[in-house]
């Protein structure tokens, strides 16, 4: 374990840049004082904002270029204009460099990915990335992977997505064998596309010592805790967590609007004003902020683009914690005593920009 955790910020990433990433890290330093951060961007902006943060400007070091990747690029355009120079590829470098241990971007998540995949490079027996998150359930919190790093993939792919998701769902809830299902339109053994059948096929066959295949998840279940990990393809998985996010939302604002409607509502909101922040805090998705990109030879978090400072500090936390609890050896070692072929012929599939 590292004496201190080396954190590298891209600091121009995600709609409004450092005004966000600077704060948010400042939250995330008082929560975890061992940490030490690299911040790459416009050398003026993050120093206006560092000197509103003294214990974080004690604990930052400042890598200025005035290159960002904008929100609208598409993976290839980020690829060639960004690479070498862009505040995401630098903080990206510096985990490959050994001079951070993870990195952290609100920035174009297309262009995180394929940036990622490129310098990192892939573990032995992974082909592509995938981000995974932690979602709030009825049960607690399990992890979901692929939330829209990459778009299809087959059964073999969603089997090493599995081992993955446990990997990482043992580092963080403490379990030594995690329960996984797979994301599907039914529980039935006959329902959804050919390749979920499959993966469904091996993991039955393999029967992983590191986690117990479950079946069949459909979407409601996901809130329900039906599993600790719960594995999709990134189409349907981004979908599903940018369902979850707007439900949640609207969710909010009705509590608000039927609360505030009458005297009588608002009375009632009075005596229950503490379950009510309970259940606002539960539902408020920057609280789940930081998907971690797993399959990498290195570790990538990413935050939200949209996000505040509190949110951005937890997509922080989970980068402090990935590397405190040595997720990569973790992944390494499920990955080497899995069984699967790593010599399967990767799928085709397009890189996703959410």
């Amino acid at each position: 374990m590292p004496q201190k955790v080396r954190i590298a910020l891209d600091a121009m990433g995600g709609d409004v840049g450092a005004s966000v990433v600077v704060p948010g890290a400042a939250i995330s330093l008082t929560r975890h004082p061992d940490t030490e951060f690299l911040l790459f961007g416009d050398r003026a902006l993050i120093d206006a904002q560092l000197a509103k943060h003294p214990a974080m400007k004690a604990a930052s070091r400042v890598i200025h270029t005035d290159v960002a990747v904008s929100m609208h690029d598409k993976p290839s355009q980020a690829l060639r204009r960004g690479r070498k120079s862009s505040s995401m590829w630098l903080a990206i470098e510096a985990v490959k460099k050994g001079e951070a241990d993870v990195a952290v971007s609100a920035g174009n998540t297309g262009a995180l990915a394929a940036m990622a995949r490129f310098c990192l490079r892939m573990l032995p027996g992974i082909d592509r990335p995938a981000l995974a998150a932690i979602w709030p359930t009825a049960r607690g919190d399990s992890v979901v992977l692929d939330l829209g790093a990459t778009i299809g993939g087959d059964a073999h792919h969603l089997v090493a997505l599995a081992v993955m998701g446990s990997a990482m769902a043992s580092v963080l809830f403490g379990l030594e064998r995690p329960t996984v299902g797979l994301l599907n339109i039914g529980v039935e053994e006959i329902k959804g596309r050919e390749e979920i059948r499959e993966a469904a096929e091996l993991l039955r066959a393999m029967n992983l010592p590191q986690l117990e295949y479950v079946g069949f998840v459909e979407g409601d279940g996901i809130g329900k805790g039906a599993a600790d990990v719960i594995v999709a393809e990134g189409f349907s998985g981004n979908i599903a967590l940018k369902a979850a996010e707007g439900t949640a939302r609207q969710i909010t604002e009705f509590l608000r609007s039927a609360m505030s409607r009458t005297w009588r509502s608002r009375i009632g909101y009075l005596f229950a004003k503490n379950a009510f922040k309970s259940l606002r805090d539960k539902l408020d998705p920057s609280k789940s902020n930081g998907s971690v990109v797993l399959g990498l030879n290195g570790i990538v978090v990413k935050s939200h683009g949209g996000t505040d400072a509190e949110g951005f500090a937890y997509a922080v936390d989970v980068g402090y914690e990935m590397v405190r609890y040595d997720l990569l050896t973790k992944i390494n070692q499920m990955l080497n005593r899995d069984g699967s072929d790593p010599s399967a012929p990767p799928p085709t599939a397009q890189e996703a920009v959410s």
